[in-house]
């Protein structure tokens, strides 16, 4: 019984009956309640509240101290972060945050105070806001830098500044080319140093005067049956020589349009033509390539012997160290100089292709530097360093290559293709990245040359048409008024 009585008195101790007496008002209370300050004055108390008017008077702050609050602007556009304050905006500021905590203020008192306010400020600090715009923002001190700056407004470097060249997707002119023999191993067109276009069609050759727009009719074979099969202009571009399908290479003197000789030594036709000062190297479908030197009698000096089948690309390097050969067989071949007489033997023989390879270049600006392209089954474009006989890239143009071109202006590299775009493209050296198509022909291109400036390509293809494509000038800003993009004019 006694602990029960003990656990009874624990439980009256602790059972809050009673209001306390020395608590502060509830917030909720003192909302409601808005008369409680005017109790307060008389005296008078609610039950639960305590005589002290020290406590009974302490109200819970609106705001935190020191809590900021998110307001909603009265006013289009809100607040913002302004860096530039002046003293007085500070001073403003501090009285807003300090005054939070303060209790509610009578009408009258709010009165005098916003008067007060104008008066000395100018505004109203109720109404405030505690930062504010004031005036035009601060210039930056004389050599600062904003680090930020090189992200987003860098000054344009001259390399970037530069505009690239205009580049027309339509040629400069076009020059009918009636009956041309649409043969992927034939070389039917040249372009001499002395600005003369030569181009064969069918068993005759034409010349294009390109600087007065004239065209001479330099030979027709004798048989009917005969055909030419490849021409070549000598360095200096005063001969011309001519490979024919009865086995036999021709030079003629242009200027007095005369047949100097005619050299027999192919047992088959002669497909490509290529010279080293005064050896001309021809090469036949029977697959060997003879030198021959122009000035003596006895003129077949040496025989190279690799393919097996057509030679269809021949081509001296410009120091005259090398000479390249492409055939039928898929090979491609590089020799060193000339040995008279003696077997010779290739320096390197490269594999790689998987189609017949015709289009070959050398790098004027790097002479131990060779590009060859391969035929439909391969379509891959590969530069090949021959001092150390490696490959150096290799890129798949989707297409048929005939023929590649060096253009020194831009350092770029110029490809001819058949099926089954029928265009030319251009492309960066040695990145190999595409600059530009140019479309007009309508049906596979089968031969290019380059103008003794560098600033014009001709192409002829099988739609029977040559087309001169002025795309590499070497200032692109002084534009010459050209002739209008489709002027026929018809070789006979």
């Amino acid at each position: 019984m006694a602990l029960f009585g003990f656990e009874k008195d624990v439980h009256n101790i602790l059972k809050l009956d009673i209001p306390v007496t020395n608590a502060p008002v509830a917030r909720w209370q003192r909302k409601t309640s808005p008369s409680t300050s005017a109790a307060t004055s008389t005296g008078s108390l609610s039950p639960g509240k305590s005589g002290n008017l020290s406590r009974s008077t302490s109200k819970t702050p609106n705001k935190t101290p020191g809590k900021k609050t998110r307001c909603t602007p009265n006013k289009v556009g809100g607040d913002r972060y302004i860096p530039a304050r002046n003293s007085k905006q500070m001073e403003v500021a501090s009285f807003l945050l300090s005054k939070e905590n303060e209790s509610p203020q009578t009408n009258q008192s709010r009165m005098n105070r916003k008067a007060w306010s104008v008066a000395l400020n100018g505004f109203d600090v109720e109404e405030a806001r505690i930062l504010h715009l004031g005036g035009k923002p601060l210039n930056a001190p004389e050599g600062y830098q904003n680090n930020l700056k090189v992200l987003y407004n860098q000054v344009p470097t001259p390399a970037s500044s530069k505009k690239s060249r205009y580049i027309s997707s339509v040629p400069d002119r076009v020059l009918d080319a009636p009956e041309l023999r649409d043969d992927f191993y034939l070389d039917l067109m040249d372009w001499g140093k002395q600005n003369l276009l030569a181009v064969a069609l069918n068993h005759t050759v034409y010349i294009w005067d390109a600087s007065k727009g004239d065209i001479l009719q330099l030979m027709k074979m004798e048989q009917e049956e005969d055909y030419i099969s490849s021409v070549s202009w000598s360095k200096d571009g005063n001969f011309l020589a001519i490979g024919t399908s009865d086995c036999k290479v021709q030079l003629w003197d242009v200027e007095h349009q005369k047949l100097l000789r005619s050299m027999t030594s192919h047992t088959a036709r002669v497909g490509s033509l290529s010279w080293n000062d005064h050896i001309l190297s021809s090469g036949a479908r029977s697959g060997h390539i003879h030198h021959h030197d122009v000035r003596v009698a006895e003129h077949h000096i040496s025989t190279l012997r690799g393919h097996t089948q057509e030679v269809c690309g021949l081509k001296w390097s410009p120091d005259g160290k090398f000479l390249a050969s492409g055939g039928n067989d898929n090979m491609v071949y590089v020799w060193s100089g000339i040995q008279e007489g003696s077997a010779q033997t290739a320096l390197h023989s490269f594999s790689d292709h998987q189609g017949a390879v015709k289009a070959l270049a050398w790098c004027p600006w790097q002479p131990n530097i060779l590009a060859s392209g391969g035929g439909t089954s391969d379509r891959h474009i590969r530069i090949w360093n021959v001092s150390s006989g490696s490959c150096l890239t290799s890129l798949d143009t989707q297409s048929q290559i005939s023929s590649l071109l060096f253009v020194p202006n831009y350092k770029e590299l110029v490809s001819s293709h058949g099926f089954s775009f029928d265009n030319l493209t251009i492309w960066k050296y040695p990145s190999l990245t595409k600059v530009a198509d140019l479309f007009g022909h309508e049906g596979r291109v089968l031969n290019m040359a380059l103008s003794p400036d560098g600033a014009t390509i001709a192409s002829v293809a099988a739609d029977e048409t040559v087309r001169l494509w002025n795309s590499f000038a070497k200032d692109p800003v002084k534009k010459t008024k050209s002739t209008p993009s489709f002027i026929n004019q018809l070789i006979r």
